[in-house]
């Protein structure tokens, strides 16, 4: 990777201010922390979740499960969700933005972006493009194309811990979980393709997501995971 950018916090009011200079609107959707994965903390969320962002600590066990899963899929003849909005990670840390820029795009048709704005003119630009493209797009935009780094800056150094300096090793990735068509999406700019997990609905996004989210725990042996859901409902202050 060339560009590398400090990493973002994973904390509901960072990624809700970072994505609100972006250009969505916080006040019909907002990124909200899980609890817990007990249906009765799940219930406190506000309702509909459309996406959720897992982070997970990148180790030995999930890099060589990532890899297995990728050869298992092309040995299968795997052919990726044409209906996803998928981007390769070209960016060094860039994983929390990579998760909102995927947990957006791939519900465009129920929030709100402003007009004019980076989200607005960024997904209207890469719509056509190839997730190759669309990561070199977000790299090196071209001359008068809307810029996210000193956005990304800004939130990167927002959150409550001290952000790591830029030569540190951070082992902590995020992935976005979304619903498109009927399917349960794993999009992570790491992987060489859109990772479908089973069928899903809007209704059952949050249930089948989680499902997911515990299957990358109990693989990981790791404890150190969290959770963020896009959900319906106001930011908060």
């Amino acid at each position: 990777m060339g560009k590398k950018w400090l990493p973002l916090e994973s904390n509901p009011d960072v990624l809700n201010d970072f994505s609100t200079k972006l250009g969505l609107d916080t006040s019909q959707y907002s990124f909200h922390d899980v609890y817990g994965m007990d249906p009765e903390l799940l219930a406190m969320l506000p309702q509909p979740v459309i996406a959720l962002l897992l982070l997970f600590p990148i180790t030995d066990q999930s890099e060589a499960a990532s890899k297995a899963e990728a050869d298992r899929l092309r040995d299968e003849g795997y052919t990726p969700p044409k209906a996803a909005y998928f981007m390769k990670q070209t960016i060094g840390n860039a994983c929390g933005t990579m998760g909102v820029l995927h947990a957006l795009a791939n519900n465009l048709s129920t929030v709100s972006i402003d007009d004019g704005s980076f989200l607005q003119r960024f997904y209207e630009a890469t719509a056509d493009m190839d997730p190759a493209q669309r990561g070199a797009y977000l790299e090196h935009p071209p001359e008068g194309a809307p810029d996210i780094d000193e956005a990304h800056h800004a939130a990167a150094q927002a959150g409550e811990t001290r952000p790591p300096g830029l030569d540190e090793v951070v082992a902590l990735h995020f992935v976005a979980l979304v619903q498109r068509e009927g399917r349960l999406l794993e999009l992570d700019g790491r992987k060489p393709f859109p990772i479908d997990h089973g069928s899903s609905s809007p209704a059952t996004l949050l249930q089948d997501a989680v499902k997911v989210a515990q299957r990358f725990m109990e693989s990981n042996g790791s404890i150190q995971f969290n959770l963020i859901a896009l959900c319906a409902g106001l930011a908060a202050d």
